[in-house]
C-alpha cells in the first residue's frame, strides 16, 4: 500500500546501478523473501542489507535498475522493506517491475546531489514534495499517472486486479 507520507533514512547511490548490483544473479535460486532481502544491493554495497531498516529510502542518480529484465531486483528491494526508490531516472523494465509489485519508484531530478547517507527525508505524495528533516523542500517529484498511482495504492498489479475482480458482478 502506498503511504501518503513516506519517511525514512537515505541510502544514496550513483548512476547506472544495474539489476545485478541490486540483486546479484548468483542468488536467483532463493525464493524465501527473508533470504532474498539479505542480499539487497549487495553488488553495490555489501553492508546495505545489514544497515537498512524497513521504510528507509534509496536515492540514486540516473538509470537506476538498468541491465537485465529479472524481476528479482525489484522484489529484493520490496523484500528488504524499501519505503521508496527515488532517482533521476530508471531502467524501463525495472521501473515497470517495481510498480507491478507495489514498490514506489519516483523521479526527482537532482535529489541525489542534495542528500547524504543517513539524512532523514519525507516524501509527500499529495504535494509531490521531498522534504528534509527541517521541513525544507529538497525537490519536486515528477508527476505519477493516476493509473500507476492506483497500482501502487493497491500494493501492486495483482492485488489491484483481485480487488477489481472481486467487485465485479458475474451474471
Amino acid at each position: 500500500m502506498l503511504e501518503q507520507i513516506i519517511r525514512g533514512k537515505v541510502f544514496p547511490f550513483g548512476k547506472n546501478i544495474d539489476t545485478d548490483q541490486i540483486y546479484p544473479g548468483r542468488f536467483v535460486e532463493l525464493t524465501d523473501t527473508a533470504d532474498v532481502a539479505r542480499h539487497a544491493m549487495e553488488g553495490a554495497d555489501p553492508e546495505f542489507a545489514r544497515l537498512f531498516s524497513h521504510g528507509d529510502i534509496i536515492v540514486a542518480a540516473s538509470n537506476f535498475g538498468c541491465g537485465s529484465s529479472r524481476e528479482h531486483a525489484a522484489i529484493t528491494l520490496k523484500s528488504v522493506g524499501a519505503g521508496a526508490v527515488i532517482a533521476d531516472s530508471f531502467g524501463r523494465i525495472f521501473y515497470r517491475n517495481a510498480v507491478n509489485i507495489g514498490l514506489p519508484v519516483l523521479v526527482c531530478k537532482g535529489l541525489r546531489d542534495r542528500v547524504n547517507k543517513g539524512d532523514i527525508i519525507s516524501v509527500r505524495m499529495d504535494t509531490g514534495r521531498v522534504l528534509n528533516a527541517g521541513g525544507e523542500t529538497l525537490g519536486l517529484l515528477e508527476p505519477v499517472s493516476d493509473y500507476l498511482l492506483n497500482i501502487l495504492r493497491a500494493g501492486g498489479i495483482k492485488p489491484l486486479l483481485r480487488k477489481q475482480l472481486a467487485s465485479e458482478k458475474f451474471a
